[in-house]
């Protein structure tokens, strides 16, 4: 491919561990997490530093579980991190060390105070998903108090009402939240595959409009986008058919993994069958924004208050799973941030 994009500016790299997640602060304060998956493991939320330095987050004894210990109150394997617009951190935690099971129902999303480092609240999923369940990406409405989740092993969206403390997992039977089983994803110019089968992951890239009254979703492994107005999910009492009936299939577009609306309504998704980032338009027109060899399966995105777009690369294509136990990877992981175009 040899393309490199002058638009885009490295912050941080790690040649050892395989990060997932990124989240930049309201004051540039910087986080990354890295999941409990195959391959080496220290630590499981990171605050960055400069020169590629990295603190554990809040402290040392979060991220210290080791397999027997009580999960509950320690980071067991984390996907997702995440800044709200009154600039909270959250940390989604499915608890599901190489996303085959839920650990002793340690499976959380954890609210931080970043004026204080302190935990505002834990949010627990027990009696509400099951331990085949891997909770991967979160947006938070802060005005109406409510956080939404997607379910990626088994397809689902969570809703959490953070006044309550309750949660409900819903269409959860929709096609909508499942990898479409007529598609064949194709990475690296073969079917992406894992011990000789297809991977299907079911919802997993979430994305909220600045207004909240959209939730924008997608199933991992095919090109389909949903969006539902997030009224129907709120609402309690709503029987289910409805709200599936409320569900709008919105076409076929790219292959993403996570995805983030900016202020002016454009939905920025990575394509990571074609190592780069387009954007989707209010009228949902796609546009190409980067193309970058180093766009190795753009994972995960926030935005700073300076209109800058970072970027995390998981490089999950390039894994020993999907490669018949071969590891493929080329670079660092790595996060980079582009200044959005106008």
């Amino acid at each position: 491919m040899n393309i490199r994009n002058k638009q885009l500016e490295e912050v941080f790299s790690d040649d050892t561990y395989q990060l997932t997640g990124v989240a930049i602060a309201k004051d540039g304060r910087l986080f990354t997490c890295y999941p409990l998956w195959p391959g080496p493991h220290q630590y499981g939320v990171v605050e960055i530093l400069p020169n590629n330095g990295v603190k554990p987050y809040p402290n040392e004894e979060w991220n210290s579980w080791q397999e027997g210990d009580n999960g509950k109150n320690k980071w067991v394997c984390v996907q997702a991190v995440y800044v709200d617009a009154e600039n909270y951190l959250w940390v989604v935690d499915p608890a599901c060390p190489n996303m085959e099971q839920v650990y002793d129902n340690s499976f959380k999303l954890v609210k931080f105070n970043l004026a204080t480092d302190s935990i505002e609240d834990v949010y627990r999923f027990e009696g509400v998903l099951d331990n085949k369940s891997y909770i991967n990406d979160v947006r938070v409405d802060t005005q109406r108090q409510v956080a939404y989740l997607t379910n990626s092993n088994e397809g689902g969206i969570v809703v959490v009402n953070l006044e309550t403390g309750t949660s409900r997992q819903v269409l959860r039977h929709h096609p909508s939240v499942k990898h479409d089983p007529s598609f064949t994803l194709i990475v690296d110019g073969k079917e992406f595959k894992k011990q000789g089968k297809p991977v299907h992951l079911q919802s997993d890239g979430i994305a909220l409009t600045p207004d909240g009254e959209w939730l924008y979703y997608k199933p991992l492994t095919d090109t389909k986008l949903y969006r539902i107005r997030t009224e129907f999910l709120r609402n309690e009492a709503l029987p289910e058919e409805q709200r599936e009936a409320a569900v709008e299939d919105l076409g076929r577009f790219v292959v993403t993994d996570g995805m983030i609306f900016d202020k002016n309504g454009n939905l920025y998704l990575g394509d990571y069958q074609n190592y780069k980032l387009v954007r989707l338009t209010s009228a949902h027109q796609l546009e190409d924004v980067v193309t970058d060899e180093r766009l190795i399966w753009p994972d995960s995105y926030s935005m700073s208050t300076d209109d800058y777009l970072y970027i995390s690369c998981s490089q999950i294509n390039k894994q020993p799973d999907y490669n018949e136990g071969e590891n493929k990877r080329t670079t660092p992981y790595a996060i980079y941030r582009m200044k959005l175009p106008a």
